[in-house]
């Protein structure tokens, strides 16, 4: 029995649980409130995709000659399905390695229209290797079934989505509320059967659903309504990423007839309090509700009368992924793409570096809300503390910190603590590019073990760059990428189109400067999102500075996405296919020849980007200015120096031999003795454990209470060779 039961509804990720839950979890830890979470959605996969999932989809009566003729071959093919689907499942959750060998014979899976555009597999997975070509492989027949799914069996089925169209901007709830009085679909009966067995298991008080994204909404109301109507004592709250941007104006009272709270922004506080007022009410004092709606009075209410302040971040715990099945889920690979990939392959356990956005400024974004606006970091020492319990409790030393956009000074301290505390993890995250993110810096993260980062570019046109209020432009952009390529961390970026006010030359020229820097192999991910209007963006707050007209409806539900006109009159969608066609690509390293007209079935303009513009971007000098404020790291501490004396012309200096031993490669620099001990005492004194970091000022300092010209002897060649060489790093 557990006080609160904590549900993801489907259908998120695959292949890791999404952290909301788990990041409540760890929070009632700290406040000895038991409770049990679950991934719906995730069980609910298992579930269908299983010998007797397959075997039920196969038995639902079809009209063969009314279905589609990929369909056909399916349903013909259905015993090859259910014979293959059991291991299949297995191999990509990683307990059944040696299938690959067989998967990729190319004669053991049935295929059916996802193999048509198969990749070139040798090209596509030669850096890859056997067990991911055989999880693509394995994902396209996954797709196959999930396409014979959503003609035949439920047209609202997706992998990592459900009934999706349902909760984007439903501004009124009738066409929700009218589905949830209808019959119950494929789908839901999988999941209600689950959802059962797990409220007889746990007997909560409360029960909890986590709603991140619009993909989620039906199922979840279609839970709710299950408790409702079966075990009515039970309380039930929808809190998550979309009641927080959607629903902060809801006022239908239907909406109340299938959950009793719905909390806004950090849940941790909404909980304790909704938790503490059905555990002790006595109906003689008014509870405490923290940014809470309910019923009062047959009216939609927003409660907000609680004093105590949200916790702050260092208080919230560390994420508990206890009760979710993580040898369960299912690695997937849907591009063959090593960054791409990250979204979808393998296990991440989830942290956040801080609070909200340290930047706050893009027009676009949500800027309003307390998600990005309470900008809160929480110290290094705190979080990979919090690493080293996740990898204790999870077995999993993968790591996703998902940012808004994580600070570089954070980011520096965190990669610091983990040499220091001699971790091997892996982890990447989301940034802004900006230029904190020197060469030294990006050498520094790979180190720590830093695979990969994703950004915003955007539109990649400095006037549009400007007006967004992004704080950086293309150039910066295309050294910082650089900057991290060169260090081995692989980067994705993202990308728009359809900004308010952008021409077509403007798309044409974004997309060449996209064309450049693939080809210049500085990025190698990416995705084109195009334009959406957001209630809460400084765009949607003052649409007429801006130079669009937004469409007025009346609010009853959702709220956050709105249609809105443009004074350009401009039709950006057209562009949608060939812009993706052309990263796809890309991304594969093919095709930048390809004038950019091909990718388009209408004519658009030539570009008016120099063709080398992103290479002359590079070729700038990295600054080597004296910043006496730098913190200088050294690396490595174990050296050999060898004492020898040099002759020149009958004359002779005593000099020494220093030996860097690195991971690759040695290092071998010949100073004077005197610096040469001074070098190597410095090296001691400051080694990675001393958490305290020397200044250049206080080094410069140092050496000159002995020697001369300090300056000189840092641009020095020995001094350069292990600066290039990550040996000794300024950050």
């Amino acid at each position: 029995m557990k006080d609160l039961l904590l549900i993801t509804p489907p259908f998120t990720q695959l292949n890791t649980p999404y952290p909301a839950t788990a990041y409540i979890k760890g929070f009632l830890n700290t406040k000895n409130i038991s409770s049990y979470q679950m991934d719906l959605g995730i069980e609910v996969i298992l579930n269908l995709f299983s010998k007797d999932g397959i075997e039920e989809v196969f038995s639902s009566p079809i009209s063969l000659s009314n279905i589609s003729e990929n369909a056909q071959r399916i349903y013909t093919l259905r015993d090859e399905y259910i014979k293959t689907i059991d291991q299949v499942i297995l191999f990509l959750q990683g307990r059944n390695p040696t299938l690959a060998r067989q998967i990729c014979t190319l004669n053991f899976l049935p295929e059916a229209s996802r193999f048509n555009h198969l990749d070139d597999m040798e090209f596509a997975f030669g850096n890859m290797g056997l067990q991911d070509k055989a999880k693509h492989l394995a994902t396209l027949y996954l797709e196959d079934l999930s396409d014979f799914i959503i003609e035949n069996i439920d047209s609202d089925f997706g992998f990592s989505r459900y009934a999706e169209r349902l909760g984007k901007s439903a501004n009124s709830f009738d066409e929700l509320y009218t589905k949830l009085l209808g019959n119950l679909t494929f789908i839901d009966k999988i999941t209600l059967k689950i959802l059962k067995e797990k409220l007889e298991f746990t007997q909560p008080k409360l029960v909890c659903f986590s709603i991140p994204f619009p993909g989620n909404l039906y199922s979840a109301f279609r839970c709710a309504q299950f408790i409702k109507q079966n075990y009515p004592e039970i309380k039930i709250a929808m809190g998550g990423g979309f009641p927080n941007t959607e629903l902060r104006e809801v006022n239908d009272p239907r909406v109340f007839e299938f959950f009793d709270f719905i909390t806004l922004d950090d849940g941790e506080l909404p909980i304790e309090l909704l938790y503490e007022s059905i555990q002790n009410y006595s109906g003689k004092e008014e509870p405490e509700y923290k940014r809470t709606f309910l019923i009062e009075n047959q009216s939609v209410t927003y409660k907000n009368n609680s004093k105590k302040n949200d916790y702050k971040q260092s208080e919230t715990g560390t994420p508990d992924y206890t009760d979710l099945p993580l040898e369960k889920y299912i690695s997937v690979i849907e591009v063959a793409n090593p960054m791409h990939s990250l979204w979808s392959d393998g296990r991440w356990n989830k942290l956040t570096m801080a609070h909200g956005c340290y930047w706050g400024k893009c027009t676009f974004c949500d800027i309003s809300l307390d998600y990005i606006k309470i900008y809160e970091p929480i110290s290094a020492r705190i979080l990979v503390d919090r690493m080293e319990d996740l990898i204790k409790t999870t077995g999993e030393t993968g790591f996703h910190f998902v940012d808004e956009a994580a600070p570089p000074a954070l980011m520096r301290e965190v990669a610091l603590e983990i040499l220091r505390r001699k971790l091997v993890v892996t982890w990447w995250t989301n940034i802004r590019f900006e230029k904190s993110f020197t060469q030294d810096l990006c050498f520094l993260l790979k180190l720590s073990g830093c695979i990969a980062v994703s950004g915003g570019l955007e539109v990649a046109s400095d006037r549009l760059l400007k007006l967004i209020d992004k704080g950086v432009s293309v150039e910066q952009v295309a050294q910082v990428t650089r900057n991290f390529t060169e260090a081995g961390i692989m980067v994705h970026a993202y990308l728009m189109y359809g900004y308010p006010t952008q021409t077509i030359q403007e798309t044409v020229d974004s997309l060449e400067m996209v064309r450049q820097m693939f080809e210049m192999g500085i990025l190698q991910s990416g995705f084109w999102h195009q334009f959406a209007l957001t209630a809460h963006s400084p765009i949607g707050l003052q649409p007429e500075e801006f130079g669009i007209t937004p469409v007025k409806q009346k609010i009853y539900f959702a709220n956050n996405d709105i249609e809105f006109t443009d004074k350009t009159g401009i039709d950006h969608s057209k562009f949608s296919y060939g812009l993706k066609k052309s990263i796809f690509n890309y991304m594969h390293g093919v095709h930048f020849d390809i004038p950019l007209q091909d990718w388009f079935d209408f004519k658009i303009p030539k570009t008016t980007i120099h063709p080398d513009y992103i290479h002359d971007c590079l070729l700038q000098e990295n600054d080597f200015a004296f910043k006496v404020n730098s913190k200088v790291v050294f690396l490595e501490k174990n050296v050999i120096a060898e004492n020898y004396v040099k002759t020149k012309k009958q004359n002779s200096w005593p000099y020494t031999r220093i030996s860097f031993h690195l991971k690759t490669n040695i290092v071998i620099i010949e100073l004077e003795q005197e610096k040469a001990e001074w070098l190597v005492k410095i090296l001691e004194e400051n080694c990675l454990e001393n958490s305290k970091k020397i200044s250049l000022q206080q080094l410069k300092g140092n050496f000159e209470e002995s020697f001369e010209d300090f300056e000189l002897f840092w641009f020095s060649k020995p001094m350069q060779q292990l600066r290039d060489n990550g040996v000794i790093l300024c950050l």
